[in-house]
This record gives C-alpha cells, sequence and structure tokens, in this order.
C-alpha cells in the first residue's frame, strides 16, 4: 500500500511539473532547453542539484540557471527519472546518458545504463563496455564485461576489433591470465599474432613477452614446430630462441619421462589454466552396493579430484541430476531397498545439503532435463513397473506437477534438450529394451513420437550436441553397445557415428569444452571407471583420465562459472608431470609383474 501511495505522488509531482504548477526554478541548456522543476525533486534526486540550489555561494538564490554541458535531451531524461524514478536506456541514447548522469551525480540512472549495457555484452562490444566501466568507475559493470571477456575469448578473439586496439601490457594481462577460457592454447597464439598483425613493425618487438603468456608446452607438438618455432616473428628475435629451446626439452622429454631421476615439477610453459566449467559425478553403483561418492572432472589438468561434501542422507543410484545456478539437485534412484520420489539439493558454492519436495511418483531409472530453469523428470520405475507419467518442477515455489503422459512407458532411457523442445531416448518397458524415441513441447504439453533409433537401447544416454540428438551405447537385450547415433530433427533421420572405445550401459554423458564425455558404467562383465571424450570436429574418440572408484548409474552435470571453481580443481598443478610420472612407472612395473608371473609359478 504504501507502495502504491509513493507511485501516486510521484505521478501527482510529475503532472505538475508538466503543468508548471509551483515549480520554483527553470532549468536551462545551451541548445535552447528550457524545464520547469521543483527545487526539493530535484535536490532529492542528485547531490550535484542539491548543492547547486543550496550553495551559499550567491547573494541570492538561485531560481533561473543554464546547466552547462549537457543537452536538452538529456537534461529531460535526468528531470524524468528525477520525478518517475524510471528511464528508458537504448543503444540510441546509452552513450550520452551514461557521461551526463554521472556528471550530475544520478546514480539511479548510471545503474539503469550499467544494466543495460551489462545485459547486451557482446563478444564485438565487452572490451569497450569494460573500458567505459574503467572511465566512469563502475565496479559491477567492469567485473561483468572482464568476465564475459575472460569467458568467451575464443569468440571475442575472432570477431573483436577492440581487441586489436589494446596496448601490449593489456594484451599481456588478458592472454597470461590463468582464467583465460581457452580449450586448448593454439588459440591463444593464433591470437597474439593476430594482434601482431594488425601493426607488425611496432608490434612484433613484443613477441618474447607475447609468447610467455602461452602455455607453449601445452601445444602440440606439430602446432609448435610448423606454427611458433618456424613462425618469422620468432626466427627474427633472437631472444625467443631461449623459450624455443625449454618448450622442445618439455615436450621431447615428455617421451622420456619415466627414465628420470627425482621429481619432475611442471614448468610454467605446461601449467594448465583454471577451466571454468567442472564436471560433477555423483553416486551410483560400485562394489556392489551404492555410493554418495562424488568427485569432480578438471578438464585444464585432466584430472578428477574427490568431493568430501556427500549427501549425509546416504548413497542412491539410478538416479538424475538437472542444475539450476550453482544448485544440483539429485533425483530420484534406488538405495538397494528403497525406490526414490525424494529429491536432494547440492549447493556447490555454500557446499550444504537440503530435501526439496519429492515428486509425486517413485522413479528408479529415471530421465531427467531441464528447460528454462525447470526441471522435468520422466519415466522411470516405481518397483512395481515401468511408467509413462512424467513431471516438471519450478524450483521458485518448491512444487511438482504432473504434465502428459509420454507415448511408451520407460525405464532407463535418458532425456536431453534442444532448442527448448525435450528429447527422450530408448529405454526399457518391462518386456523389451526400445529403440523408440519421442519429443516434448513444454509450450503446447504435447509428445509426438519420432523415428525410431538403428538400435534398441536400454540404459542409454543422449545428448544435444551442434544441433543433433547424439545417442550412446546402452544395451539391446543381448550386449552392451560402443556404438552410437545422431539424430537430425530437421529430417527426422538417425545416422550412426564413431563407436566409443568401451562398450557402456547406465553410464553418465555431458558436453564439456565442446566435448562430449562418457563416463563410467557396465561393460556386460564389470562396472568401469573409463572416461573417454569425442570431437565432433575430429570425428574421434579420445581416452581422458578414468575416474577414482569404478561406479554405473551414476548421475553427472556440468556448472559453469563457479566462484569457488579452486575448491573443485586439481590442487596441485604443478606436480602434474610428477603424478603423470608416477602412473606410468606403475604401468611399467604392473607389465613387468605380468610378463614375470608366469615364470615364477613354474
Amino acid at each position: 500500500m504504501e507502495r502504491t501511495y509513493s507511485l501516486q505522488a510521484l505521478q501527482a509531482l510529475y503532472e505538475m511539473r508538466r503543468e508548471g504548477e509551483l515549480c520554483d526554478a527553470i532549468l536551462r541548456t545551451s541548445d535552447g532547453g528550457e524545464f520547469r522543476v521543483h527545487r526539493a525533486i530535484m535536490s532529492a534526486c542528485s547531490p550535484y542539484f542539491r548543492t547547486l540550489f543550496t550553495t551559499t555561494l550567491h547573494v541570492q538564490e538561485r531560481r533561473n540557471i543554464l546547466i552547462p554541458g549537457i543537452s536538452s535531451e538529456m537534461l529531460s531524461l535526468i528531470i524524468e527519472y528525477a520525478y518517475t524514478r524510471t528511464t528508458d536506456v537504448s543503444w540510441e541514447n546509452v552513450e550520452e546518458l551514461l557521461p551526463s548522469a554521472d556528471q550530475f551525480n544520478v546514480m539511479g540512472i548510471v545503474k539503469y545504463c550499467s544494466d543495460f549495457l551489462i545485459l547486451n555484452l557482446r563478444p564485438e562490444n565487452c572490451i569497450g563496455i569494460r573500458q567505459v566501466a574503467r572511465s566512469f568507475y563502475i565496479p559491477e559493470l567492469e567485473q561483468k564485461a572482464h568476465r564475459y571477456l575472460m569467458t568467451n575469448f575464443p569468440d571475442v578473439a575472432n570477431v573483436s576489433e577492440e581487441l586489436m586496439e589494446l596496448s601490449v601490457e593489456e594484451v599481456v594481462s588478458i592472454y597470461g591470465d590463468e582464467e583465460l577460457n581457452v580449450r586448448n592454447e593454439e588459440t591463444v597464439w593464433i591470437a597474439l599474432i593476430k594482434w601482431i598483425d594488425q601493426e607488425p613493425q611496432s608490434r612484433k618487438k613484443h613477441i618474447v613477452q607475447l609468447m610467455r603468456c602461452v602455455r607453449l608446452g601445452l601445444l602440440d607438438t606439430q602446432f609448435f614446430i610448423e606454427k611458433v618455432k618456424n613462425h618469422p616473428y620468432v626466427l627474427e628475435n633472437e631472444d625467443c630462441r631461449p623459450l624455443v629451446i625449454d618448450t622442445l626439452k618439455f615436450l621431447y622429454d615428455l617421451e622420456m619421462i619415466t627414465q628420470k631421476d627425482g621429481e619432475i615439477p611442471t614448468p610454467d610453459l605446461a601449467r594448465p589454466r583454471i577451466p571454468y566449467e567442472v564436471m560433477f559425478a555423483i553416486g551410483g553403483w560400485s562394489g556392489g552396493s551404492p555410493t554418495n561418492f562424488i568427485e569432480t572432472y578438471d578438464t585444464r589438468a585432466d584430472r578428477w579430484v574427490k568431493v568430501d561434501e556427500v549427501d549425509p542422507l546416504g548413497a542412491r543410484a539410478y538416479h538424475k541430476c538437472a542444475v539450476i545456478d550453482f544448485d544440483i539437485y539429485v533425483i530420484g534412484g534406488f538405495d538397494g531397498i528403497e525406490y526414490f520420489n525424494s529429491c536432494r539439493c547440492f549447493n556447490a558454492v555454500t557446499k550444504q545439503w537440503r530435501e526439496v519436495a519429492p515428486m509425486n511418483a517413485r522413479r528408479c531409472y529415471v530421465s531427467v532435463t531441464v528447460v528454462n530453469n525447470i526441471i522435468y523428470s520422466m519415466g522411470g520405475y516405481n518397483g512395481h513397473h515401468r511408467q509413462n507419467t512424467a513431471e516438471k518442477y519450478d524450483h521458485r515455489y518448491n512444487q511438482w506437477s504432473m504434465i502428459a503422459p509420454m507415448n511408451v512407458q520407460r525405464s532407463d532411457a535418458c532425456a536431453t534438450v534442444l532448442n527448448d523442445i525435450i528429447f527422450i531416448t530408448g529405454g526399457f518397458n518391462g518386456a523389451e529394451c526400445m529403440n523408440s524415441a519421442e519429443c516434448y513441447n513444454p509450450e503446447t504439453d504435447q509428445w509426438n513420437m519420432l523415428s525410431p533409433m538403428r538400435n534398441r537401447r536400454s540404459g542409454v544416454s543422449c545428448f544435444a550436441y551442434h544441433d543433433n540428438i547424439y545417442v550412446l551405447g546402452g544395451f539391446n537385450g543381448i550386449t552392451r553397445l560402443c556404438s552410437g547415433e545422431k539424430y537430425n530433427p530437421a529430417t527426422d533421420t538417425w545416422t550412426p557415428i564413431p563407436d566409443m572405445y568401451n562398450p557402456r550401459s547406465n553410464f553418465a554423458i555431458e558436453v564439456i569444452d565442446d566435448m562430449v564425455f562418457a563416463v563410467g558404467g557396465f561393460n556386460g562383465v564389470t562396472t568401469i571407471f573409463h572416461v573417454e571424450c569425442y570431437d565432433e570436429k575430429t570425428n574421434e574418440w579420445y581416452e581422458a583420465t578414468d575416474m577414482n572408484i569404478f561406479r554405473s548409474a551414476l548421475a553427472a552435470c556440468v556448472i559453469s562459472g563457479l566462484p569457488n571453481v579452486h575448491d573443485y580443481i586439481h590442487k596441485h598443478r604443478d606436480r602434474l608431470m610428477e603424478e603423470k610420472r608416477q602412473k606410468l612407472l606403475e604401468l611399467q612395473q604392473n607389465q613387468v609383474n605380468h610378463v614375470l608371473e608366469p615364470m615364477n609359478n613354474n
């Protein structure tokens, strides 16, 4: 009610100003603008106007005042804000409105302009906006613009003309930052050469300083030799030789690492940067029982890190995870005895667990995904039968509500989202493994069947990747699969993709660093801890570091931009080389033991 009265009072005063009623001052601009105002209202809006109207430096009160350094259009917007506490910011006026509001200390308009610029950060403008924030001392805007630059650096380097105009000191500060979000160091090298090429005669002298910003030891050996070592800027500058020699030693010493004595430190030129995204692997089935074990994957260091803050209420498997902001929702599942409708929530910043509203149905082997911060939970097994029901969760109200049921009963299926449409694939209907798939439109609350997959897949994983739906692995009723296929929604067709190294069912899948990671699972004989990743650009699978424990029926999720990311990454980045050496030595010793064992038995 008080808020309503305040708005009514402001509106009444605004109308009085427009009619010229009880106005006690006139503000003028040099371009002919003239505005009648109430001094008290303008003084309440800004310390500048309060000082202007109350100063004792003049013999008489000033009521007809020329305001220097501002256009009539901008003064009109400031006066309107003083009476209404609102203003419209656009690209047409923000460049003039922000300095005008700063000049006259109208901090409300400064905040409006800052919010507008934050909302409109783009790769081509983030550096300019960061500079604007520094000029007018707007810490929040500067922080957001800088964070955007660091997070989206590959796109910025590709399109930004502003990046080409930075000084060498600013380039070094950005390119050398450990939080620069680049999947590989080739991106940094290409960007710095592009910067030099803009003004080669004056900039190529900085090549040594810029080379130190690149983790040269993390470059592909062939790329280093062809693109770095033999680049004209490097060949022309004798001061580059020590860096080149150190890098070559490191790259070629990798092959001889097991023959070194003593601990091998990781040099600065090979120390990985800090990841922007972190993958969490939670729970699952391990050693014949469910586990509450949690570990995170540091993509830059290629290491798994144990997380101590496990769910105090116990273990679960055959569940799924969903992420909203920094909250991880752990949904449904099974603890070996009970089929869950319960949902737990872990905040990755506070590291606190809490219970949230339970689902309407118990769901083990459930499929879960998120659309516009609404969590969708579909199908599963309740301990008696496989379900076609589905429901959604709104975290703002801590409430689950039913949605239209699927066309098919599914447990052990998998769901993902592409362009705000939910796709669910495969599963088990209680009688057979399925090759069917369907999609759901949250706006119409309708399910539609898709063309069937090429293979039956239960315990399957699927994900949206580069405008297609990819499905991997699973159980076809006879064997665990290492095959995969992708669905094109535009043509309603499925096509094969390269096989994984390992057959898997009931494994986790996530896209991180624009690569697909398959994690854990069951290979038909045993639970595995193997991890591999797929790169669509090369259309190949690569081996990654194994998890800390064997497990299937786990759930994984990715969180971006964690403010406490250092809590979830590999702590000893200076010991990565020694860890690799110890692992290789252990592998060599196991191979020797394998050869000697038959001889010893004889």
